[in-house]
């Protein structure tokens, strides 16, 4: 008798417990934290003893530039343009196959989907008619020199965005730049 009475207790214990459990949320949570994660928000300031400044965006000591970046020294502007295109390409001219090598393989990563693998305009959007309006390195009317390619890449043009924070480096603009100007060269024979 005495064991029908404990095993009736148990299993009302057992059901008491089960009766109060809710089936959206879990019960008991062994690391809570990773149920329910604090969102911060971005630069939010935060007093967690690892930032003791906050995790505000900290901005660089005056007169500054980042890594491998020089400032341009050509405005985004028509006049900047027209200055540009009398820039020579820095590269060193002894090493021109290696800078063309480099440079093809920066354009048919970036380049070609739009201006096509020869320059002409006809990338693979164009052809889909995805875009419209890419002209032909070879067009005369374009007059581009080395320096203009790369201000266009710097800044971008019309409905072409700057590719400039695509590159590594200003050396890879300008790799760019020189490859271009051969697939123009190419084109015009």
């Amino acid at each position: 008798m005495k064991q029908v009475v404990k095993a009736t207790l148990v299993l009302a214990v057992i059901l008491v417990l089960a009766s109060c459990a809710n089936k959206n949320e879990p019960n008991y949570q062994y690391m809570p934290n990773m149920y329910e994660s604090v969102g911060y928000e971005t630069y939010e300031e935060v007093d967690n003893g690892l930032f003791p400044m906050g995790t505000e965006a900290m901005t660089p000591p005056e007169n500054t530039i980042s890594r491998d970046w020089l400032p341009y020294e050509f405005e985004n502007t028509p006049e900047g343009k027209e200055l540009a295109r009398l820039q020579p390409s820095p590269l060193d001219s002894l090493n021109t196959e290696k800078n063309l090598a480099a440079g093809m393989q920066l354009y048919t990563v970036y380049c070609a989907i739009c201006h096509g693998d020869k320059g002409a305009g006809q990338g693979t959007l164009v052809k889909r008619e995805k875009i419209l309006g890419v002209p032909s390195y070879a067009d005369e009317a374009r007059n581009i020199t080395v320096g203009s390619t790369y201000h266009t890449m710097y800044y971008g043009l019309n409905s072409m965005g700057s590719y400039a924070s695509q590159m590594a480096s200003e050396e890879e603009l300008w790799q760019v730049a020189e490859y271009v100007m051969k697939l123009k060269e190419d084109l015009t024979k």
